[in-house]
């Protein structure tokens, strides 16, 4: 993998020098890396990276991905280069379960996460096939509508011809790609997961961690809705979650 092409998959918005921690955050179905650009250089010592979907921002000539394992595995890729240090994934929504499955494929290169935070996303049975909306099932207005009940899309935008013609496309194709993927059965990992829910959200994932793995899981709930994160990032929480050396300073 080279430097070029590490580039293309994440995004560092802060880069550090001699950094103790590498956060790697994973943005939610049609997100981008963007979401995590203010979180560079706020917490001392760890150095934030976040993952750059194909199909939009910088990307959008490429075609969406369709199989999420297959694009773990390429994040995986490009994470190598960086686990000299000790890495924390960061997971939103759909992107906790791509972060779930790059942990898996970090441990087959013999790369232990240090951590795993779901964001969005509470510890609980998968829902049924049932009550997963398949997104071609719903037309465009449907899904801006579905977008602004989520929150975290400025209304006035979402009406935009341009931005709808721009972003629906890579939104429906991240929802046939989550629509897809078979989760697991676990255990999974070894490493600790904490989750973390806002107190609004009715339309958080679900996914049994406490089964997906071996490690210690923790269950936050913070204020907001799906997109709480937007508002209040949960650094203070990150941060009680580094290894010992970092909390502590030089």
């Amino acid at each position: 993998m080279t430097m070029r092409e590490t580039t293309t998959w994440l995004r560092c918005p802060a880069p550090l020098t001699d950094p103790d921690v590498r956060l790697v955050c994973f943005p939610h179905a049609g997100g981008s890396a963007a979401m995590f650009h203010s979180w560079g250089g706020r917490l001392p010592g760890v150095e934030v990276h976040a993952v750059c979907y194909p199909g939009r921002a910088h990307r959008i000539a490429e075609p969406p991905p369709t199989d999420l394992r297959q694009l773990a595995v390429q994040i995986t890729e490009a994470l190598v280069p960086l686990a000299d240090r000790p890495l924390i994934l960061f997971g939103h929504s759909m992107g906790a379960a791509i972060a779930l499955e790059t942990a898996v494929a970090l441990q087959e290169r013999g790369i232990e996460p240090f951590h795993l935070f779901a964001s969005g996303s509470r510890d609980a049975p998968y829902p049924g096939r049932e009550q997963l909306s398949d997104p071609d099932d719903l037309n465009d207005a449907a899904v801006v509508q579905r977008l602004l009940t989520l929150g975290g899309t400025d209304p006035e935008l979402a009406a935009d011809p341009e931005f709808q013609e721009l972003v629906l496309p890579y939104v429906r194709a991240d929802g046939r790609m989550f629509h897809a993927y078979e989760p697991g059965a676990g255990p999974m990992l070894r490493c600790p997961v904490t989750t973390i829910v806002g107190d609004a959200d009715d339309d958080a994932d679900c996914r049994p961690w406490s089964t997906l793995t071996t490690g210690t899981v923790r269950a936050y709930g913070v204020r907001g809705d799906h997109f709480y994160l937007v508002a209040e990032p949960p650094l203070a929480l990150l941060g009680d979650c580094l290894p010992a050396p970092v909390r502590s300073g030089p």
